[in-house]
């Protein structure tokens, strides 16, 4: 049974805008820090947006700076990422994270991470 699962991913048109979820379990909707992840064709994975649970700060890759925003529903156990002026750069395979690292200093890298969903799959196309 998975214990993150993301939904939202769709074809879209560039300028386009998408909210793609991630439903956590007990276990791994995580008191620190969850994030987003992508994985385009040919590319290594890399992180885009993650959040800390304590006071919702949030951290985001200039990639997506100023069009995706994170977001958290705690009763709900969900994570969110708003994708909003979505260009073909966009397109990857979308894939939510939660760590279980002590720490308020949310990290981009993989290794900061221990639980993953399966991935949703985000294309934007012109």
């Amino acid at each position: 049974q998975a214990q993150l699962e993301e939904s939202g991913g769709d074809s879209v048109q560039a300028g386009g805008s998408l909210k793609l979820s991630c439903a956590a379990s007990e276990s791994t909707y995580s008191r620190y820090c969850m994030g987003w992840f992508r994985q385009a064709p040919g590319k290594e994975r890399e992180g885009i947006a993650a959040i800390y649970r304590g006071d919702k700060s949030t951290h985001y890759a200039d990639s997506v700076k100023g069009r995706f925003t994170i977001s958290q529903d705690n009763a709900k156990k969900t994570m969110y990422l708003q994708m909003n002026s979505l260009t073909p750069e966009d397109t990857a395979m979308y894939y939510c994270a939660s760590s279980r690292s002590p720490s308020y200093d949310c990290q981009f890298g993989q290794w900061f991470y221990h639980d993953w969903g399966q991935g949703t799959q985000v294309t934007v196309s012109l």
